[in-house]
């Protein structure tokens, strides 16, 4: 108990429930100010250590005449007095998990009795409960601190690869900073490969940084050299941020099967009639069909008598996939250097090898842009994972076993709306629970806009400041304590502040975000990049 003694006591318990939470009764001493929803508190009870979320506040006063005629401000006597028992705070307290003598954790399953005092919680109670980064497991990954706390909290990234996982948050409140620190400890403690469809370019070289201070931050590319290769759809724009293309993307009209345009039915307003088309064409003319379709211009009429269709039907899918031709990336097989899947090979290699592909747009951030080359790449790289998985099944050979895959995507619910997740290869992906090695990492601002089924999967979500009633709601969708949750989600500040919750953590915990700072770029500089890796980078670009 020595310990324990040691650490600020808020109360005591007086009462509450398993299902409902307990009632922590707060110490008049106690500046209530400091005390705030989302802080991480322990209850220690006879054989159990029972941790703690803060999720409301309340005043109490123990007779209603004390309302009626309340102390003036220069009563100071009487409003000592009246602090010490007749006025006083109520913390509501939602357990999370409890700990045994030996340490061992569990689901909670049993209460405290009256009285037992609660703390704040410890450092040495986060390092236990979280994990410490410095283990040589290198499975934990530090995101941020508890509320008035110095110790850092863990992601498990062993569990975090294990399924797909969410970031979430309102625009502003900071999604692809948290996005780069997970990414960041991915790549450091190799634990998985990853893929990065960079639409607006802040992933790779540098971003800029909003407030005052520095400027711009450093992307993975320059944090991580010899792990990440860039692949650029507008070298261009690359190099006027200052870096280079490891590999200019180029992609054929064959690349693009009739399934890669089921997501932008939304974006280009294609009727079920079009798509129904698309697919006649593609069954009569293979991998060719959407190159024969653009050649068609002359003579949609003969067309689409030829296959049977509605010539208005015909004429409104070129009319709406007429936009291929205008990006430069996109051209018809055989012209140049072009290769229908040379791009996903070299892709391949860089997984293999693990390196870390981010795919930058440049200038072609349309939201048509981003779903079409997303689709594509992902399609065949998850048949390719499917193939590698076989082969590992067959031969269970150590060798043969592929490396886990984390695929980020941004504007999630363009992907996952109810429409295309039960269509397209993200939705696919997201249920598979990475049987194939794949997973995603989704961020977006409107969660809502996701397919109930695919976001009760995610496995972990890291949840910034939300401010739609629909939002949150959908955030929390196949969550327990849902209702406590929604109360913290709700008073989180609009920058580096976040609620983690899922497979990923051992309870959920609100936290102050890791800062992206100099001192980061020092812990991540402790990465040694290999010779080999060094030489496969130089020789592959």
């Amino acid at each position: 108990m020595k310990a324990k003694n040691m650490k600020k006591k808020l109360g005591y318990i007086i009462s509450g429930s398993l299902i409902e939470g307990f009632e922590l009764r707060i110490n008049p001493d106690t500046d209530l100010e400091t005390i705030k929803t989302g802080k991480f508190v322990s209850i220690a009870g006879k054989q159990h250590t029972f941790f703690s979320m803060i999720t409301d506040l309340k005043l109490h006063v123990t007779h209603p005449d004390i309302l009626l005629f309340p102390p003036g401000p220069q009563e100071t006597l009487l409003q000592s007095i009246l602090k010490k028992k007749d006025m006083y705070a109520i913390a509501q307290l939602k357990p999370m998990l409890m700990l045994d003598k030996k340490d061992k954790p569990s689901p909670v399953k049993s209460i405290p009795p009256h009285f037992c005092p609660v703390y704040e919680a410890s450092n040495k109670d986060v390092a236990l409960i979280f994990g410490d980064e410095n283990e040589p497991s290198k499975k934990f990954f530090s995101i941020g601190t508890p509320l008035d706390m110095t110790t850092p909290v863990c992601l498990n990234l062993e569990k975090l690869t294990e399924r797909s996982n969410g970031i979430f948050g309102k625009t502003g409140t900071g999604k692809t900073f948290l996005t780069r620190l997970v990414l960041a400890g991915l790549i450091k403690n190799e634990k998985a490969v990853n893929i990065i469809f960079d639409m607006h370019s802040e992933y790779g070289l540098q971003a800029r940084k909003e407030g005052k201070g520095q400027s711009f931050v450093k992307g993975l590319k320059t944090l991580f050299p010899g792990r990440v290769a860039i692949f650029s759809l507008d070298p261009q724009s690359t190099r006027r941020r200052g870096g280079s293309a490891d590999v200019d993307v180029k992609l054929t009209y064959q690349s693009i099967h009739v399934e890669d345009i089921m997501s932008l039915q939304n974006e280009l307003n294609l009727h079920s009639t079009a798509m129904e088309v698309a697919y006649l064409i593609a069954a009569k003319h293979k991998r060719n069909w959407l190159q024969i379709l653009l050649n068609k211009g002359d003579s949609l009429k003969e067309f689409a008598q030829d296959l049977g269709a509605h010539p208005e039907s015909v004429a409104a899918l070129y009319r709406k996939l007429k936009r291929v031709e205008r990006l430069p990336f996109l051209k018809p097989s055989g012209t140049g250097a072009y290769k229908a899947f040379s791009v996903i090979d070299q892709m391949m290699e860089c997984i293999d090898k693990g390196i870390n592909v981010i795919i930058e747009f440049g200038n072609y951030t349309s939201t048509f842009c981003y779903l079409l080359i997303a689709n594509i790449i992902t399609r065949r790289i998850h048949s390719r994972y499917i193939e590698k998985t076989e082969k590992f099944l067959g031969s269970q050979k150590k060798e043969d076993e592929p490396k886990k895959l984390m695929i980020t995507i941004e504007e999630a619910h363009k992907f996952l709306n109810p429409l295309a997740a039960r269509q397209t290869i993200f939705g696919t992906i997201a249920r598979e629970m990475r049987k194939y090695y794949v997973s995603l990492l989704v961020v977006d601002q409107r969660p809502s806009g996701i397919d109930q089924e695919i976001l009760s999967q995610i496995g972990t979500k890291i949840i910034a400041q939300l401010s739609d009633e629909k939002d949150i709601q959908a955030v929390l969708t196949g969550v327990n304590n849902a209702t406590n949750l929604r109360t913290i989600l709700s008073s989180l500040d609009s920058k580096q502040q976040a609620l983690l919750l899922g497979h990923a953590l051992t309870m959920p915990v609100v936290i102050q975000t890791r800062k992206y700072d100099e001192d980061f770029y020092r812990a991540m500089a402790n990465v040694v990049t290999t010779k080999q890796i060094d030489q496969f980078v130089q020789e592959l670009f």
